[in-house]
């Protein structure tokens, strides 16, 4: 039986066969067998045919479901049952040993800047040396925030957080690298990424984020729970506002 999704894809993304055998490296002809033969290429192979096409390798290969499952759950490094179990120590050094990226989604995320006064500087240090960095914080006008600040039983002040946040980060605003956004989504979890690895801090109705479970993922190739995570910090992303 031949591989009509991945045909598909290919097509449907504007590639060719050529185009993602350069990708990859390899020969036109082997990915022209992943096609007709439907092949299951050797999983380095799938990993970046996969990302080239900006899709998961499961729905290009089902058979590899079992293997994507048992990386997804190895990702998950550990499990806090509210944010204040998070060791001081692991934000200060996930901060630190990041080099090429990191973004953050909060409404407020103050217990951040707080506890790592320095942070700021440390971005504009990043940033300078080639890493990209982006900072959502939440709209304090929109509703959204509003909302949540009713929800969790403080009102107004999570919209003042906001505004400390955004104070906070002024002085990295204008170095290149760094960008700052507004964002007035509904916010499910709040999000902390260093290069490969992030930290999710699930939001549970009327209760506020620092008393919610936070997850640490760690990206491991061909799974998906950090990708999947990553997905949702670019869809707000994208529908963000410059501050």
């Amino acid at each position: 039986m031949a591989n009509e999704r991945l045909r598909a894809t290919i097509s449907a993304k504007g590639e060719t066969i050529q185009s993602v055998a350069q990708h990859v490296g390899i020969d036109p002809k082997t990915v022209e067998r992943w096609i007709t033969t439907d092949r299951t290429p050797h999983r380095g192979h799938r990993w970046k045919a996969a990302g080239f096409l900006g899709v998961d390798e499961v729905y290009l290969w089902p058979t590899v479901e079992k293997q994507a499952e048992t990386a997804s759950t190895s990702e998950l490094i550990t499990y806090y049952p509210h944010r204040g179990a998070v060791p001081a120590s692991l934000w200060s050094s996930l901060i630190q040993k990041a080099k090429n990226q990191v973004d953050v989604l909060v409404y407020a995320g103050l217990f951040l800047f707080d506890s790592n006064p320095d942070l700021p500087d440390q971005l504009v240090e990043k940033a300078n040396a080639g890493a990209q960095v982006r900072i959502l914080i939440g709209n304090p006008e929109s509703e959204m925030v509003h909302q949540r600040g009713v929800e969790e039983g403080i009102g107004d002040d999570l919209a003042a957080r906001a505004r400390i946040t955004r104070r906070y980060l002024e002085p990295a605003m204008t170095t290149p690298g760094v960008e700052i956004k507004l964002h007035d989504t509904i916010l499910y979890n709040s999000i902390y990424r260093f290069d490969d690895d992030v930290l999710v801090n699930p939001h549970v109705l009327g209760a506020p984020a620092g008393q919610n479970p936070v997850l640490h993922f760690r990206y491991i190739p061909g799974a998906r729970t950090f990708r999947h995570y990553m997905r949702s910090f670019d869809y707000a992303w994208e529908r963000g506002q410059t501050a």
